[in-house]
């Protein structure tokens, strides 16, 4: 996929939800994975040409695992010219070695964004972007649908009263296929993660079961994103889409 392409999908996102205004200073948060990478090439590119002026600023959070390096998301970002900030922690060891959670991903998931948080409002940010495409919206509904009996999903954008910031998700748009795509004709200098967790989650468990669902019923999930936007969920109004 061609960056043209996701600054498409990016930029219908950013104008049905008003997610950006004029001297927004936004924080893309950046795993080191495909999504994160891309949802910054893709605001980078962004506010090149958008009517409103804004300005990222790349925040990983180091959860301390010895095998993590980020010395190519540094150049990445030394080439684009986006201030990038690490935040080093000790999450890793507190949740596998010193609490060695049966759950690690929701105490580490609650430690991660505390540290990113902060560092965002230090950075003197407030918004902060995240890389959510289609596929997570669905398989969160799905999640959610599973293990706790609801219908609900994240919203395209939400205000956190705690921090007060609020959370951005440009990529609403874009299929994780999509996402692939870009990275591999862009040779985008993915990390992976080293977290021992990793492939091995509930939302793993759902990311395979819709990908199933959609092999054996061609169009479920656009049907499924279909549905959460025609759902009356708090959030899910699209401003764009009513005019």
């Amino acid at each position: 996929m061609k960056l043209q392409q996701v600054l498409s999908y990016v930029r219908k996102a950013v104008d049905d939800y008003q997610m950006i205004e004029d001297d927004d200073r936004i924080a893309v948060g950046i795993s080191g994975g495909k999504d994160s990478l891309t949802l910054l090439y893709a605001l980078h590119s962004l506010r090149r040409f958008y009517p409103k002026h804004f300005d990222i600023h790349a925040v990983t959070v180091d959860l301390g695992f010895q095998n993590l390096n980020l010395d190519k998301i540094k150049d990445l970002c030394r080439d684009l010219e986006v201030e990038y900030t690490i935040v080093q922690t000790d999450i890793a060891q507190i949740v596998f070695e010193e609490r060695k959670e049966d759950n690690p991903c929701s105490l580490c998931a609650k430690m991660r964004k505390g540290a990113l948080n902060q560092a965002i409002k230090e950075a003197g940010c407030q918004k902060i972007a995240y890389a959510h495409h289609k596929d997570d919206v669905v398989e969160t509904m799905l999640m959610s649908l599973i293990f706790e009996g609801r219908f609900h999903t994240f919203s395209p954008v939400t205000y956190l009263d705690r921090t007060q910031l609020t959370v951005i998700r440009p990529l609403l748009y874009m299929n994780e296929a999509d996402v692939i795509g870009f990275v591999h004709k862009h040779n985008v200098p993915v990390v992976k993660s080293p977290c021992p967790a990793d492939g091995h989650t509930k939302r793993e468990y759902v990311k395979n079961l819709l990908r199933q669902l959609n092999q054996e019923n061609p169009g479920v999930k656009e049907r499924m994103f279909t549905a959460i936007q025609n759902g009356n969920m708090k959030g899910w109004s699209a401003y764009g889409c009513l005019k």
